[in-house]
């Protein structure tokens, strides 16, 4: 079991269409077997930037989840309305444990 934190920074004139785009994304996540969490949370202090917390069983399911349609969707939509290519930092998980 492994945690991937993604940081996004976005174009402010693109927030909206971000965020939709992005809660489709989590909403089908979601459905997939291999995750256990998939969390989009907006920075309070500087609402351009987001954070995904997705937590999955394995690192094949990660895999999984780039090969889905909802993630090439979401890949293909959002790329331009970022400020800065996103940036992810990969945990493993020691507690709770699984």
């Amino acid at each position: 079991m492994f945690t991937a934190v993604v940081y996004i920074h976005v174009k402010p004139e693109a927030l909206d269409q971000f965020i939709e785009a992005t809660l489709d994304n989590v909403r089908n996540s979601l459905q997939e077997p291999g995750i256990l969490r998939f969390d989009f949370l907006q920075q309070q202090d500087d609402p351009e930037r987001f954070i995904l917390y997705e937590t999955y069983r394995t690192s094949e399911a990660q895999l999984q989840h780039r090969e889905t349609a909802h993630y090439a969707r979401w890949r293909d939509a959002v790329t331009d309305m970022m400020a800065e290519p996103r940036s992810a930092v990969k945990y493993a998980v020691l507690s709770p444990l699984s």
